[in-house]
């Protein structure tokens, strides 16, 4: 008996990726290089704007404020931080700082308030859709010169529209360009009127991307309007609310062209007392006028810091109050099922009492998981 011993065959050696690589076309290497670069180069013009047009003036600025930089005769001594701290006890930027928060509350808190409820409204079934949508866009059309000059001559002193209406049901004039706070509200107002509209078509965007299945559900049950607007449609529009909160807060600590118009014969920008004088304005005013560039930069990365602050505080606390919310309505569903189904155990209930038990029972449940999937896309 003979035995025959096989070796096995080898596998084929798999050949080299070089040699694929040079089996290719110039097509297919160009489509293959595209696939991989075109990403980089469709978010490259993004970023070599924002290095010309943002970084590189943010970090030149923050060298100016380093130096005793003079408008005319350029750069000079070095400093360091000495003009941070010059600033810092200077009662005019702190003077500035108390104008912009006064004048940011007085426009922001209102103008959200009202972009809210105009936002609300536009969601109803209204005639005329577009032309309602349009007309409180039209404000934001207006250029910020033109609306400083009108509200500036509506609220003169002496011949103004406003302080005329007062004066006609029996109230005394009021000082709109001399005292504080009168002109920190005549501003607030000449803001208010244009970004409101803007930001009421932002939120009513987010409001008509909330699923009309949800507000029919809560309208079964028993909800109403006002209570489907404030525990279905505020929840679901949260970050469109933070992101109108936070871009709000940059306008409003950036305001310049109001105050700097508002009483174009004053001498002084901001008021004969410097009453409302932005630290915008207050920049402006150490720069060109002062024609000291290096106090201005350093007002500039101040603000800029200052911004930051408010938006991550913006930020957190609308992430708080998130959380919260759905830990109180996840705990109040959760009690709600629990003597649901405490009941439906005691007693012999009828069937129509029966029906009814399931009915909530089903509905703490879907409230209850509902509860839960925002807690966790909130957290």
């Amino acid at each position: 008996m003979t035995t025959v011993t096989r070796t096995p065959e080898a596998a084929p050696a798999t050949p080299p990726r070089d040699r694929d690589d040079r089996a290719l076309t110039f097509k297919q290497k160009l489509s293959r290089f595209d696939v991989k670069a075109s990403p980089y180069f469709y978010i490259a013009p993004f970023f070599v704007l924002f290095a010309l047009v943002g970084l590189f003036p943010l970090i030149y600025t923050f060298v100016v404020s380093l130096n005793n930089w003079n408008l005319l005769t350029g750069p000079g001594q070095w400093v360091g931080f000495a003009n941070y701290l010059t600033e810092l006890k200077d009662p005019f930027f702190w003077n500035s700082l108390f104008n912009t928060v006064s004048i940011f509350l007085l426009s922001a808190i209102p103008q959200l308030i009202a972009a809210v409820f105009i936002a609300a409204m536009l969601d109803q079934n209204l005639r005329a859709k577009t032309f309602w949508r349009m007309s409180v866009l039209l404000p934001y059309v207006v250029t910020p010169v033109a609306v400083t000059l009108i509200f500036s001559s509506a609220f003169d002193e002496k011949y103004g529209l406003i302080n005329n209406i007062l004066q006609a049901v029996g109230l005394h004039p009021v000082m709109w360009k001399t005292e504080t706070f009168p002109s920190h509200i005549a501003i607030a107002t000449m803001v208010n009127w244009r970004w409101t509209g803007y930001n009421a078509l932002i939120l009513l965007a987010a409001m008509q991307a909330v699923p009309r299945d949800i507000h029919e559900s809560a309208a079964l049950d028993g909800a109403g309007s006002f209570r489907r607007f404030f525990s279905i449609t505020l929840p679901s529009i949260r970050p469109t609310m933070i992101f109108v909160i936070i871009t709000a807060t940059i306008g409003g600590l950036q305001i310049f062209t109001e105050p700097k118009l508002f009483n174009p014969s004053s001498a002084v920008p901001g008021g004969p007392q410097r009453q409302y004088q932005t630290t915008v304005l207050y920049l402006w005013d150490m720069a060109f006028n002062r024609q000291n560039f290096g106090r201005a930069s350093a007002i500039a990365w101040m603000l800029f810091l200052i911004i930051v602050v408010f938006g991550v505080l913006n930020f957190l606390i609308s992430r708080r109050i998130a959380s919260t919310e759905a830990r109180v309505h996840r705990s109040r569903t959760a009690k709600r099922l629990a003597r649901s189904r405490a009941a439906a155990a005691g007693g012999a209930p009828t069937e129509t009492d029966s029906d009814s038990d399931a009915r909530t029972a089903a509905s703490a449940e879907g409230a209850l998981a509902l509860a839960a999937a925002s807690e966790e896309k909130n957290v």
